[in-house]
């Protein structure tokens, strides 16, 4: 199992969001750009987005499901690859002083990538979630004021 943890530096409001805005996934989920909203109100419970997966010059198209959501606690996710599975990734939040603790837990849930699940794998995984969660603080400490509210335009860059 890979699990992660990162200290944001805002409350848990202000990582709820931009975890509430389907369109800012492709700005910190690694590998994905151009999310938006397939059907839902996101992040309700059974709400998905879809985006883009660039390899290359090849482009595919990702989905996410929210599975279980647990204000301000939890929000857990299935993320579905097409013929590669899914996996579950769960997010813990957990107030920290003035900061927000993260941890960030995924694993592969059905498909090969299920079948073939190992240690490599789960190394792999937590290089992305070092890149992703630092991406995710960045783009909530950017986006956000210190109060948890929305600055400017909502761009994060």
């Amino acid at each position: 199992m890979a699990v992660r943890h990162h200290i944001i530096d805002r409350p848990p409001s202000a990582l709820w969001a931009v975890l509430e805005e389907e369109t800012l996934y492709g700005k910190w989920v690694v590998g994905t750009s151009e999310s938006r909203r397939e059907s839902g109100t996101w992040p309700e419970t059974g709400s998905a987005i879809t985006y883009t997966v660039r390899l290359g010059r090849k482009e595919f198209t990702g989905r996410t499901v929210v599975r279980r959501i647990d204000r301000p606690r939890a929000l857990e996710l299935e993320a579905e690859s097409g013929p590669l599975g899914s996996a579950r990734i769960s997010f813990d939040i957990r107030p920290w002083g003035d900061k927000t603790l993260v941890l960030l837990d995924e694993h592969p849930l059905r498909g090969p990538g299920g079948m073939l699940h190992n240690t490599l794998i789960d190394a792999a995984i937590q290089l992305r979630h070092r890149a992703m969660l630092a991406r995710l603080a960045r783009v909530v400490e950017s986006w956000t004021t210190e109060s948890g509210a929305r600055a400017g335009t909502g761009s994060a860059e």
